[in-house]
């Protein structure tokens, strides 16, 4: 048989890489603005990390509320996402998390790539960077800075049940992340995005 009229197998279809957005909180240190709801470049600040996701090439993306959840509904456009309410959103980000990872059950997703709302610094390039890190449901991969652990991080499907199981408080990840560091690929982004994130009054003035 002539190669061109060979067959050839079909190519496996690429990976679901899920976007799942953290956008509960209530902005304790900014007087208590939700984060999500914060002015940038004239939109909700939600809408940019949303923007960011999608222009990696993450899907599906799932959206985290909890602070003034029904405003931000409301007024910010997230056509297109899973907006998911953390009614314990005060309780921290491993709430948050843990929420988050629930509501990705049965999408299919081989993993899901966590970004934080406030991080407004980290653009599409960074994040596309860490999804390229993905290899199987047992991946584990975070965008680094001149070496040091940051956001966003791609977590595995396979690992999702021990982060939900150890994600409290604060925390989120680290639990998991501290046990299993050795497994952990470190993509450094500090090249192309900035970590800062919004936590105080003088942190506003970067949202411009």
């Amino acid at each position: 048989m002539s190669a061109a009229g060979a067959s050839s197998s079909p190519r496996p279809a690429p990976p679901v890489i899920a976007g799942l957005l953290l956008a509960a909180g209530g902005g304790r240190r900014l007087g208590g603005r939700p984060k999500a709801l914060l002015p940038y470049r004239g939109r909700p600040l939600v809408e940019n990390a949303v923007r960011v996701l999608r222009e990696a090439g993450l899907g599906p993306l799932h959206v985290v509320i909890g602070a003034s959840a029904a405003e931000v509904r409301e007024r910010a456009d997230l056509t297109g996402c899973v907006v998911v309410d953390n009614p314990d959103w005060a309780e921290g980000m491993g709430s948050s998390l843990r929420v988050g990872l629930a509501s990705l059950a049965g999408t299919g997703a081989g993993a899901a790539l966590v970004s934080l709302v406030d991080q407004p610094g980290i653009g599409a390039a960074a994040v596309a960077r860490v999804r390229e890190a993905y290899r199987s449901p047992a991946s584990l991969a975070a965008a680094s800075y001149d070496g040091e652990r940051g956001h966003p991080v791609l977590f595995g499907a396979d690992r999702w049940a021990d982060i939900a199981a150890t994600a409290t408080g604060d925390k989120g990840a680290r639990v998991h992340l501290a046990r299993h560091a050795g497994e952990l690929t470190l993509v450094e982004c500090g090249d192309i995005a900035a970590a800062f994130d919004i936590d105080t009054p003088p942190d506003l003035a970067r949202l411009v």
